[in-house]
């Protein structure tokens, strides 16, 4: 049933080592049921709650890649769109949870109509593909710094005549009671922490631990990373000891029930398009999502997928020039997209086909039994519920820092000796780490791209989607200002 199901003869592989590489596979991912939550429930969404949601949603995501594309690899919650989910359209655009919750449902909504459509290759074929390794990059860059944010080893320096309002309100001198929060102007300044803290202590040990354990190539680096260093935190007086299992499972259950479907609900999704300056917003932010989670999922198959045969050349083309989704990476991205979907309804941001279902491939795993495997294990992992509010923080912001570290290699396909590309590809990668925003960092590489080539006259070298966008991205920054 299995040989014929999943073609394994016809993929040179057997059930022994599709098993082996999907073990394989979830031991190299699993620390995303931890810093998932970590990371979203900064939100104020439920901690317990996400960490279900994140399961159900790796669960659901890598079945439809095992069973429907019959590819083996393994989708979750990206790490990159966490961050996005957080830092920008949260904290930075100032939207809810829950409507960042109906932004998710839209951008997998949005994506399965473009990847069921040519519109897909025609934005795969209209982005410049040295912007393509700018945005990868970017996104690398930026998660880096939250993790060292994270992990508490920059501190900054706010002077009282450089802060701009207090607690969303202007600022002259005035005292101040409580502070909830504050807005400065450029000249705050960026300096290295005082390692003093225990937490901050705790974050480089773990930093270190898992330097070891990745240049080492341990299978499951950075799993065992997390584990070890809340170990260490418990004599530091970090670690939360606290362990009431019967408790925990009860209140998984419960958060959960509070974010499940509140991205189709009267405060998610149909909450936002109340003026024409929010529907912009909302158009320009769906698009920047859907954009990086397409190159982040088609960098993966052709990364991993050329060397081991599991794409062929002819897969290939039918998926730039053909239509519908016939070719494997065809189905494989309507996977990914209809677990983006599935994440939003759940309670989670998106997903992407993780880089390290290439341990798995790596391992031999050839079809969709090896995803099955991967699957399993999300579901049986709901028993380490009782470990959510264990973990600190210091125990995953260096797994930020490392993930970042990985994603600088798209740096080296930047020609930067020619600044027609070195231009746009610098605004892109660096807009996105410090103005905490992807969707910016797009914004700031297209504009620039078709600035330069404007001024050379390379009219040809702009695609019409590449105008249109940038076109929308320049209003909402005349939009933003006038208000």
């Amino acid at each position: 049933m299995l040989e014929h199901f999943f073609k394994l003869s016809a993929n040179k592989t057997t059930v022994r080592t599709e098993v082996l590489a999907g073990m394989t596979t979830f031991i190299a991912m699993g620390y995303i049921i931890f810093l998932n939550p970590a990371v979203l429930s900064l939100t104020g969404m439920p901690t317990q709650g996400v960490f279900l949601a994140t399961i159900l949603t790796a669960v659901i995501g890598t079945l439809i890649t095992g069973l429907f594309a019959n590819l083996p690899y393994a989708l979750a919650p990206s790490i990159g769109m966490q961050a996005m989910f957080t830092y920008t359209i949260v904290f930075g655009l100032g939207y809810t949870w829950q409507q960042a919750l109906g932004m998710v449902f839209l951008v997998g909504l949005v994506d399965v109509i473009i990847t069921l459509t040519k519109i897909r290759s025609m934005i795969v074929k209209a982005i410049p593909e040295q912007l393509k390794h700018a945005i990868a990059a970017g996104i690398g860059l930026f998660i880096a710094y939250i993790g060292l944010k994270n992990a508490g080893f920059l501190n900054f320096l706010v002077d009282g005549a450089n802060i701009i309002s207090v607690n969303d309100q202007t600022y002259h001198g005035q005292a101040i009671k409580s502070i909830n929060s504050i807005l400065a102007n450029s000249a705050v300044t960026p300096e290295m922490a005082i390692f003093n803290q225990p937490a901050v202590i705790l974050a480089l040990i773990g930093f270190i631990i898992l330097i070891g354990l990745v240049v080492a190539k341990v299978p499951g680096a950075f799993l065992i990373s997390v584990f070890v260093t809340t170990l260490i935190g418990i004599p530091l007086g970090v670690t939360n000891t606290h362990i009431d299992a019967i408790n925990s499972f009860k209140v998984t259950f419960a958060d959960f029930g509070n974010i499940f479907g509140q991205a189709l609900g009267k405060d998610g999704l149909w909450s936002m398009f109340t003026t024409p300056k929010h529907i912009l917003i909302v158009i320009l932010t769906v698009f920047s999502m859907g954009l990086s989670g397409l190159f982040d999922a088609i960098g993966t198959f052709i990364g991993t997928g050329l060397t081991t045969g599991i794409f062929s050349q002819a897969d290939q083309k039918e998926f730039y020039e053909g239509t519908g989704f016939k070719s494997k990476m065809d189905r494989g991205l309507v996977a990914d997209t209809f677990a983006t979907m599935f994440a939003g309804i759940l309670g989670t941001s998106n997903t992407t086909t993780f880089i390290e279902a290439s341990t798995g491939i790596k391992a031999g795993g050839r079809t969709g039994l090896t995803s099955v495997v991967v699957a399993i294990g999300f579901l049986l992992s709901i028993v380490a519920a009782p470990l959510v509010n264990v973990i600190p923080t210091a125990a995953t912001a260096p797994i930020l820092i490392m993930v970042g570290i990985m994603m600088m290699n798209e740096f080296k396909a930047i020609a930067w000796d020619d600044l027609e590309i070195a231009i746009p590809a610098f605004f892109t990668s660096a807009f996105m780490a410090f103005s905490y925003s992807i969707s910016y960092g797009i914004a700031a590489g297209f504009v620039f791209y078709i600035l330069i080539k404007t001024v050379k006259q390379k009219f040809t070298e702009i695609s019409p989607i590449l105008w249109i966008v940038s076109i929308l991205f320049l209003l909402n920054f005349i939009s933003l200002a006038i208000n």
